[in-house]
């Protein structure tokens, strides 16, 4: 057994996941700890005693409220920031703005989710673009690895870069600083899927230099379901437009910017996700979030460590590379692991990836060295069979 302990083991009584299973899958939809999800309810029962007063006048100081608190979490003007429902909806909403000509090139990488793939193969079709994927190998021994491999990619056509932030499939933080910077020095528009960063890994909007981020607060943050923004720098606000045209449009005598107008009144809908992000993010701050981290990705180097010792594989990149999320390579194919939830009761997927087969782990603050255990059990277990 494990002997690693996390700082606050009381953490998971915080969180409502059933005590049946053993849960490391976080990073498909996250979970909400109580004391968030109380706060959640608690706008939704205020928005129903009177939702003329709620929508129709509270609303946007509330919103403004939420995002002072939001944006200086994510190292951002909170001016340079608007909610969404999810980073696929970020993503999209700048997918359809940019103008790209027959031609033109949209450059990625073999490791982006495939929701965000199908974005933009869509858009790129309807304008005659070009969506190229460029194949970032394994293992990767350093980050510089990905900038070298991802800018052979780079032609005179290249007119955006999209690019995750932590990557879905491989787990695997890219090095998006450089990569944002080489492109603003060459003139091309920079998108970042930033689904699994915040709550995850600290976040520098300003840092980064995206022209573009979008990012979830409902998976590592821990915030209710449907709680995204979209980040835009002030030059790039402009070209974008709304999916959902609606009142936020015309606002002749608005003092917001356009951006701000554009993506905060789109329609009658249940604000309740995003006015709750301020409460986890204050759960995160009472219950010294950088230790949890910290503790959570040594459990998770110690399971990696003793899943690849099944079959002597190799990591597929530096520590540097992952934080609480970690793709890690296990024998066979992914076929013969398909009972591995009906016989073990582990939550955990398992998959092939480009002629990998993987467990993509995640830890969170609810997680014990015991889950561990029981997942290096059940793989050793089908690995023996």
């Amino acid at each position: 057994m494990l002997k690693l302990q996390l700082p606050l083991p009381e953490l998971a009584t915080h969180f409502q996941l059933d005590p049946d299973i053993t849960f490391l899958n976080h990073g498909s939809y996250g979970a909400c700890p109580k004391p968030v999800f109380d706060v959640y309810q608690n706008w939704q029962r205020e928005l129903e005693r009177n939702p003329v007063e709620f929508i129709g006048m509270r609303l946007p100081d509330l919103l403004t409220e939420s995002r002072n608190r939001f944006g200086p979490y994510l190292g951002s003007d909170p001016d340079n920031i608007v909610y969404v429902r999810n980073a696929t909806f970020g993503i999209n909403i700048v997918a359809r703005s940019l103008k790209l000509n027959p031609g033109d090139e949209v450059l990625t990488t073999n490791h982006e989710y495939g929701a965000v793939n199908n974005t933009w193969q869509f858009n790129c079709d309807r304008q005659g673009a070009v969506y190229v994927n460029c194949p970032i190998s394994l293992p990767i021994e350093d980050p510089q690895d990905v900038v070298d491999q991802l800018w052979a990619g780079v032609t005179e056509k290249t007119k955006v870069i999209s690019i995750s932030h932590i990557t879905s499939p491989t787990a695997l933080i890219m090095p998006v600083e450089e990569i944002c910077k080489r492109a603003g020095e060459a003139g091309i528009t920079t998108v970042i899927d930033g689904a699994h960063a915040p709550g995850q890994i600290d976040l520098n909007m300003e840092a980064i230099g995206a022209d573009y981020y979008s990012g979830n607060a409902h998976k590592w943050l821990s915030s209710p379901k449907g709680a995204a923004f979209l980040y835009a720098r002030p030059e790039r606000q402009e070209a974008l437009d709304p999916l959902s045209v609606s009142h936020g449009w015309d606002r002749p005598n608005s003092d917001n910017s356009q951006f701000l107008d554009y993506f905060s009144a789109t329609g009658t809908d249940d604000p309740a996700s995003f006015l709750s992000v301020p409460a986890a993010i204050k759960f995160q701050e009472k219950n010294d979030w950088p230790k949890v981290r910290a503790a959570c990705n040594a459990l998770l180097r110690e399971a990696e460590s003793r899943i690849l010792a099944l079959s002597n594989l190799p990591s597929i990149s530096p520590d540097s590379m992952f934080s609480q999320l970690r793709a890690i390579s296990i024998p066979g194919k992914a076929s013969d692991y398909i009972h591995f939830w009906e016989k073990y009761k582990i939550i955990v997927p398992i998959f092939e990836w480009n002629g990998h087969t993987f467990v993509r782990v995640s830890v969170q603050g609810y997680n014990t060295p015991e889950d561990i255990d029981r997942l290096v059990d059940a793989i050793a277990d089908v690995v023996g069979r």
